[in-house]
């Protein structure tokens, strides 16, 4: 699934784009960053990481550490290219705001318009939902759909219309605009819109209106066939081994909810034009970046806009958003107030690259830093415990915790994520080291897990157990 990495949620009032150009560097400060990261990618095991630091635009520092290709030996290069996973969902949100400043798409549009066979149930779905996640419409990329007996079976080819017909059917989850629930079915459906509209597929529509005119001449549509210099490699950790990204057909690396390739530079350009209105008009920014309110006005609880989260550090604001595929995780974190962007770009599964940015941002403006992470000390427990915890829990009906018993270990799964393994620090209360996240079981008198509490980013998600 490609995945959106939540970042700090202490929101702030919206603030101007007022910030001077920053200083460079400088050497020092430059090791000291390479120091850090090099540091995390051995914690978590990352092959290779590659950083782009801009101010307005203007590369403060792009560089690659590690290994690009583990079996090549071939090093992360500044010009090496990584999927976006969604964060590439970004740039389909403003073309979709383009199309709205030229009238051809209303942001009050039900998406019947476009899609005329959808059933009556889709009227009250606006493009603003789409955009916002808040349609109500399920996740197509569950793994239960996306596995071999689904309909949305990844090493299938579908053609667009295919996959339409496919979404149409799904279920819907909740009223449009009711409830904040991330859900990679709204930007396929956006990239279709954008065919529908201008006629030209959407990756076609995103070179000809921003990655040619921006001159980001290494960013393209995912492809397995072409020969692409300078591309990355995707891994996981299985356990204690290292291996090669799952496969997925040609068609689930071409949907719009983030396949893209791109690395450090072209996303320096991207940032420029971010301060600029040479894309969009300054008031259709402002929409993307404002937090979308739900049917009873209140803000998401995610802090989310059009493809990007806001939020606040010590009352500076972070536009931001992450994303993960195939191997690859990254993030985008733009420090607004302070003309800082960070960028942190892997080519492994698990790794934790918005911990990566927001700490290098911290390096290069103090008021930024987050907090240290909280020290976790593994202590042993009885084995036998492990039983009762074994079973799958439901964060949301698309996104189900597997928790397995292997030997005197204990694993967690979570919905189209690698296998995890869990640390006790309590009979009950357990963490992971690849992310930094726990989980408590709540048991009944027979110690049987009757749910768990899943601990991360300073929220408590209960899941209650469904086996």
């Amino acid at each position: 699934m490609r995945g959106f990495a939540l970042g700090w949620l202490v929101v702030g009032v919206l603030y101007g784009q007022s910030g001077q150009a920053l200083p460079d560097l400088g050497a020092q400060k430059i090791a000291d960053i390479g120091h850090y990261v090099l540091g995390e990618m051995a914690k978590e095991h990352i092959p290779g990481v590659a950083v782009g630091i801009y101010s307005r635009g203007r590369i403060l520092l792009a560089k690659g550490y590690g290994l690009a290709n583990v079996e090549l030996e071939a090093p992360v290069k500044p010009e090496t290219i990584f999927q976006s996973g969604s964060t590439g969902k970004q740039f389909v949100s403003a073309a979709i705001m383009m199309l709205v400043e030229e009238g051809k798409v209303g942001l009050e549009d039900s998406i019947v318009k476009y899609f005329p066979n959808a059933p009556a149930s889709w009227k009250g779905i606006l493009v603003k939902n789409l955009l916002s996640h808040t349609s109500g419409l399920a996740e197509y990329e569950s793994p239960e759909r996306s596995g071999p007996k689904g309909p949305f079976y990844l090493r299938l080819d579908f053609t667009e219309d295919e996959l339409v017909d496919k979404i149409e059917a799904l279920p819907i989850e909740s009223a449009p605009g009711a409830k904040w629930n991330y859900r990679n079915t709204n930007y396929v459906l956006l990239g279709v819109m954008i065919h529908k509209v201008t006629g030209k597929f959407y990756a076609d529509y995103l070179q000809e209106r921003i990655f040619k005119p921006l001159h980001m001449n290494a960013t393209r549509l995912i492809s397995d066939a072409d020969i692409i210099p300078n591309r990355s490699a995707g891994y996981e950790w299985a356990g204690e081994k290292l291996r090669n990204q799952d496969w997925v057909s040609p068609t689930f690396n071409s949907t719009a909810d983030g396949t893209l390739y791109f690395n450090v530079l072209d996303l320096a350009k991207w940032d420029e034009a971010l301060y600029g209105t040479s894309l969009l008009k300054q008031e259709s920014l402002d929409l993307m970046w404002t937090v979308f309110p739900l049917n009873d006005g209140k803000p998401n609880p995610a802090h989310y806009g059009f493809a990007w989260s806001i939020n606040a550090v010590n009352g500076h604001k972070v536009i931001e958003h992450g994303g993960a595929w195939q191997g690859f995780t990254c993030h985008i974190a733009r420090y607004v107030d302070n003309s800082l962007t960070v960028v942190v770009l892997t080519n492994l599964a698990q790794a934790k690259p918005s911990l990566i940015a927001h700490t290098v941002a911290g390096m290069i403006i103090p008021a930024v830093m987050p907090p240290p992470p909280k020290e976790h000390k593994e202590i042993a427990v009885d084995a036998k415990l492990f039983d009762g915890y074994v079973g799958k829990y439901e964060l949301s009906p698309d996104f189900i915790l597997t928790v397995t018993h292997e030997g005197n270990r204990l694993f967690a799964q979570a919905t189209s994520q690698p296998k995890v393994e869990l640390f006790a620090e309590g009979p009950k209360d357990y963490f992971l080291k690849v992310i930094d996240a726990q989980i408590t079981f709540v048991t009944d008198a027979q110690g049987r897990a009757i749910e768990a509490i899943l601990h991360q980013g300073g929220n408590d998600s209960h899941a209650k157990r469904v086996d």
